[in-house]
């Protein structure tokens, strides 16, 4: 059940002025996706203008509709907590694509779009008769996303993928965790979210080369090659060293000091990046100009030979004064710091409320769901104003008669073959 009162508590925020058009006003996207990846990256393009059409299965939806917490008041369609994360701004339509008449509706619509974004398993799309050759032959101006686990080519291309477990197979979870003990996942699920955005930027570079060539082409996005680029630099830390990247828990294996200490009473994140900032610590905060000036420490290669007495004097400094004393000196000397937050710490602090990231927006079926802003900042063309997620065939009786432009002889045919579900339980 949903907190309603915590839920009341937030802001509404207001919405940046807009003089013109969103930055993908006029683009239509038919949105094939679910779970993470791909319903990420749609709604990136919803968020700042894009007609994103979510085409859902009638009567159930996509399955990340049932991932908890729930609303009773909300009912099955509604959707969940996680699926209003991933969904805002976009139009549902419910449409069993297995039927014909279905399928008949989706060609229609992927005639009068610009993008197409699926991730089914492999295969999914060829057996609807949907692969992009077909689709590009109706629409040669389209752009097909497919975002899968391993490829759609190659001896991969039929395994499954999750986040976890190409976490597992790129490397990233080895260089995760304390060096006694297993290497340990992510908990967020980053390779989906760095996936999306992939997928998002990819996009929108083929909607630009459009513009020049006039003509659509398939992109391709993997969860697996993303989990390796999230690797970042030690994977050619390795090529040109050979040397296998190991897990360093909460310091760095290029920077030092950078790790957890604790105060008197929260435990601080500090990460010396580079030697001036090392020099500012000691200097201006620790007051130990001998360690700032000693040769011995002048690198950070040098200084992580010396870590454990590096961290030992740190820590027995910070252990004498609370966070609070502690924080306007390390900011006063610009050293990268924060505190060590819960989730529901980070959500209500005073970073979050001055970046306006979270708030409240209506829901047709409730009053109100939280929202958690778009990161992207556009000066000229901000975001538009968020909608909640859609409930499941909200706006299929729009898309019919809007978008499409059917006449109520046909809507009526489509009604009766359940293509859609009963559109007068969609409706009410």
């Amino acid at each position: 059940m949903f907190d309603k009162k915590k839920i009341s508590a937030l802001p509404v925020l207001p919405c940046e002025a807009r003089s013109g058009p969103s930055a993908l006003d006029g683009v239509r996207v038919v949105d094939f996706t679910h779970f993470l990846a791909g319903p990420l990256a749609t709604q990136m393009l919803a968020d700042f203008g894009a007609e994103v059409i979510k085409i859902e299965p009638p009567g159930k939806g996509e399955d990340f509709r049932f991932y908890p917490p729930h609303d009773s008041e909300m009912g099955p369609k509604g959707g969940g907590a996680p699926f209003l994360w991933a969904n805002r701004n976009k139009k549902s339509i419910a449409l069993d694509i297995k039927s014909s008449v279905g399928l008949e509706v989706v060609k229609d619509l992927i005639r009068s779009s610009d993008v197409l974004v699926e991730n089914f398993s492999s295969g999914v799309m060829e057996r609807f008769g949907l692969n992009y050759e077909f689709c590009s032959k109706l629409n040669p101006r389209l752009i097909y996303c497919s975002i899968s686990a391993y490829g759609r080519q190659g001896p991969f291309s039929d395994r499954s993928g999750l986040d976890a477990v190409v976490q597992a197979e790129s490397g990233f979870m080895s260089m995760n965790g304390y060096q006694d003990r297993p290497g340990v996942r992510s908990g967020p699920v980053v390779m989906d979210i760095a996936t999306s955005m992939m997928a998002g930027n990819a996009i929108l570079l083929a909607l630009f080369a459009r513009e020049r060539t006039n003509n659509g082409q398939k992109v391709e996005i993997s969860l697996f090659d993303t989990a390796m680029t999230m690797t970042g630099f030690a994977t050619m830390q390795h090529l040109t060293s050979g040397v296998e990247a190991q897990r360093h828990a909460n310091t760095s294996p290029d920077t030092c000091p950078t790790g957890v200490f604790a105060t008197a009473d929260r435990e601080v994140y500090i990460a010396c990046g580079n030697d001036k900032i090392f020099q500012r610590l000691f200097t201006k905060v620790i007051n130990r100009p001998d360690i700032a000036n000693n040769v011995e420490f002048s690198s950070n290669a040098k200084r992580g030979v010396h870590r454990d007495f590096i961290f030992s004097v740190i820590s027995e400094q910070f252990a004498l004064h609370p966070w609070a004393y502690w924080s306007r000196k390390l900011r006063d000397a610009a050293i990268p710091s924060g505190l060590v937050r819960t989730l529901s710490e980070a959500l209500a602090s005073d970073e979050a409320r001055e970046r306006n990231l979270v708030g409240r927006i209506e829901h047709p079926l409730i009053d109100w769901v939280p929202n958690i802003a778009s990161p992207l900042r556009l000066a000229d063309t901000p975001a538009v104003a968020p909608r909640a997620a859609p409930f499941l065939g909200q706006h299929t009786f729009e898309i019919l008669s809007q978008t499409l432009g059917y006449d109520q002889e046909r809507i009526g045919k489509i009604d009766a073959s359940g293509a859609c579900g009963k559109l007068q339980d969609l409706m009410s």
